[in-house]
């Protein structure tokens, strides 16, 4: 019985979880098919470049809290419960202020960089966006420490489904789509998924009247390396495409940043399965040890290059055909593409190395190896894009990756006798054990 409420519980959540990365793929494509047509190449990069700046500050904020958040509530006592949620939310506010402070001291300097001066009336409309996505992700933070998930997929659905349907009514009706109208419309998505959140959330949001500094500093300084780690890993998503913008202009990192989304596209699993893992992970090295937290690393990994490798291949074979039907002003992307999907492989090694480091409580050595990855890709970006324009970001990032996968599965090695060989096993098994397990029980209840 018990097996069977496992078995349960990581079908339902992985098919929610992977529900939530597939719209967000969905909606994710639909943006780009459409913001390609209806912006010049110019504009086109300069909103990539303010989304890469965004998506650090978001970063910043989540890292310092929600891995704290989702690896104590889920132990935590009905008494401690309001404790930590309410310091989170203090860290969450504290960190947003400081955020939007440097927003208004630097966003001149960052626009004048990139040669976007088109941005800057844009930088300083989006504290707004960024005080509503603090509350949004402590709300979804909350959901997934208490496994659930269906509140979070809605959450998203709703805040990239604006967007994404004002873009769709711009493109059809022949309206023009400026910078500034989408900053509104980020405005317009982030509220009404916050409304969304709070919906899903009000039953289990539970304050205490004060703030517990023993709480905020236990969450502190646990968040303080997932934060580190959470900057260095997004760095090294985004540095290419910045030191790109500053040395070739946003054409460029718009270019770059096609091959780079069609790539997410097949990045769904390991999202997915990273979003369930976590809380998992953290409750099984209180209750069963680090023996189950190998084999949680071992068999996730397996289950993610499974269901990656086969959207690989055809991204692979069929770059050109994807890229002329999404994106036909950006044929040379073709061959980035072609790079891009290398180091897609190592990313799930990675993901999991992350989660599963950090739920152990080796969140120091997780930034440790991501900031050496981070610092390994920034300087091989300067020297490569020099020699090879937008292919060095590309060759650039592929080799930074392969680094940072071998060290970790070494740390892996010693801490949890990790077995890559192990992964490929459950990556082989993974079709059979799917087809038995759940596609015949299927047919046999149809019949």
């Amino acid at each position: 019985m018990e097996k069977k409420s496992k078995d349960n519980y990581w079908l339902k959540s992985g098919i929610i979880s992977i529900l939530q990365n597939l719209s967000g793929s969905f909606f994710n494509v639909a943006g780009l098919y459409i913001l390609v047509r209806v912006l010049s190449k110019h504009e086109y990069g300069a909103w990539i470049l303010f989304m890469g700046i965004t998506g650090i500050m978001e970063t910043i904020r989540g890292g310092l809290v929600q891995n704290a958040l989702v690896r104590f509530l889920p132990a935590a006592s009905s008494e401690d419960r309001p404790k930590i949620i309410t310091s989170s939310f203090v860290i969450s506010l504290s960190v947003s202020a400081g955020c939007m402070l440097l927003i208004y001291l630097f966003g001149h300097l960052l626009t004048e960089s990139w040669r976007t001066p088109e941005l800057l009336p844009i930088m300083f409309l989006y504290p707004i966006v960024f005080i509503t996505t603090g509350f949004i992700n402590n709300f979804v933070s909350i959901e997934q420490a208490s496994f659930r998930f269906q509140g979070i997929f809605v959450i998203s659905v709703v805040r990239q489904g604006t967007f994404c349907l004002y873009l769709l009514v711009c493109f059809v009706l022949g309206n023009e789509v400026s910078l500034i109208h989408l900053m509104y419309v980020f405005i317009l998505s982030a509220l009404l998924s916050l409304l969304t959140s709070w919906i899903y959330v009000r039953r289990n949001l539970v304050f205490s009247r004060k703030v517990y500094s023993d709480w905020t500093k236990k969450l502190f300084n646990y968040g303080k390396y997932g934060f580190g780690t959470s900057v260095s890993s997004i760095l090294s998503g985004t540095i290419d495409q910045w030191m790109l913008g500053s040395m070739r202009g946003p054409a460029w990192a718009g270019e770059f940043n096609i091959a780079v989304r069609i790539t997410n596209l097949i990045d769904v699993p390991t999202s997915a399965v990273a979003t369930i893992v976590f809380p998992q992970s953290a409750k099984r090295i209180e209750t069963e040890g680090r023996d189950a937290v190998k084999y949680l690393y071992e068999k996730s990994v397996g289950t993610i290059l499974a269901l990656l490798i086969p959207g690989v291949l055809f991204l692979y074979f069929f770059a050109g055909f994807v890229i002329g039907v999404l994106a036909p002003k950006y044929e040379s992307s073709v061959a980035l593409l072609h790079v891009t999907l290398l180091y897609c492989l190592p990313i799930p090694y990675g993901r999991q190395f992350g989660t599963i480091l950090d739920s152990i409580g080796k969140t120091k050595t997780t930034f440790y190896i991501v900031l050496v990855t981070a610092s390994l890709n920034l300087t091989l970006n300067y020297f490569f894009i020099k020699q090879w324009g937008v292919m060095g970001a590309a060759y650039a990032t592929l080799c930074s990756n392969v680094v940072g996968f071998v060290i970790a599965q070494v740390i892996l090695r010693r801490e949890l006798n990790v077995n890559v060989g192990n992964t490929l096993v459950y990556a082989w098994k993974f079709y059979p054990e799917f087809y038995t397990k759940y596609l015949i029980p299927l047919k046999l209840k149809r019949n």
